[in-house]
């Protein structure tokens, strides 16, 4: 592995590049904050990507792409003389300290229940209105429903056991299926949410990060039903004329790979 030397003439090279292209290139010019907004997400998710596959010369790579948004964003941020790279890396050193006094001060923790309590009422103290209050408006529904419940059990509102959730999450299915006996739509909806905001924080309670779980299900059926196709169409056969019984065939076949 490199050297801290190495490394900080790694990050440097970076910064010089990035005033050179900033400088010279039509479309590094044009760029604003607002521009880069949505590549950068999208550069975000291809680093999950990369880690659900479990590639890591991929998430190597995908790293590069989200530190080249970073180093990016305190360039325009120079230019407009609000902050900078130093400042970005300062901020985040600062609230690290501050939010770890456990190792930075005199508090003491002996769990990682304790760390995120403590985490949760420094934010309060510093100014944060809400527990929720953190947890971004535009997160994908599953991910916001994992943070709101991991950022309420940081204040101690959380069940006592697994148990006591998987009850919830039968509690919430009965109550889903009486709607949809009924057929009222809008509750349906309600219930429904109500189901899988339940499974979520089930999961939490096994260790499980839902979006990965669900993630990983859909590259699985991703995976199974290209081989369906590529084998139907080998087989001279096309999906639309084929009965469930047939597909099922290859289905299980691909279970098996």
């Amino acid at each position: 592995m490199n050297s801290r030397e190495q490394q900080l003439s790694a990050f440097n090279r970076l910064l010089d590049i990035m005033d050179e292209l900033r400088e010279k290139c039509p479309w590094d010019k044009k760029q604003t904050l607002e521009s880069l907004r949505n590549l950068t997400i999208e550069e975000v998710y291809e680093l999950g990507d990369a880690i659900i596959e479990n590639d890591l010369d991929e998430v190597k790579k995908e790293l590069g792409d989200v530190l080249l948004h970073i180093v990016f964003y305190a360039k325009i941020g120079s230019e407009k003389k609000a902050f900078d790279i130093a400042d970005v890396a300062n901020a985040i050193s600062d609230k690290l300290i501050s939010r770890h006094p456990h190792i930075y001060g005199d508090e003491v923790v002996e769990t990682e229940e304790q760390v995120l309590q403590n985490w949760e009422k420094l934010k309060l103290k510093e100014g944060n209105k809400s527990v929720l209050g953190g947890v971004p408006k535009s997160l994908p529904a599953m991910v916001k429903a994992n943070r709101i419940q991991e950022k309420a059990r940081g204040v101690g509102f959380d069940w006592d056991n697994a148990s006591q959730v998987w009850e919830k999450v039968q509690e919430e299915l009965v109550e889903f299926q009486d709607e949809v006996t009924a057929n009222n739509q809008e509750k349906m909806e309600d219930e429904f949410g109500d189901v899988l905001f339940s499974l979520i924080n089930y999961a939490r309670f096994v260790n499980i990060n839902p979006e990965n779980a669900l993630e990983k299900t859909n590259v699985k059926f991703i995976k199974r039903f290209q081989y369906l196709e590529e084998k139907a169409k080998l087989d001279g056969k096309s999906l639309e004329n084929m009965t469930l019984e047939e597909m099922d065939v290859y289905w299980n076949e691909a279970k098996k790979i």
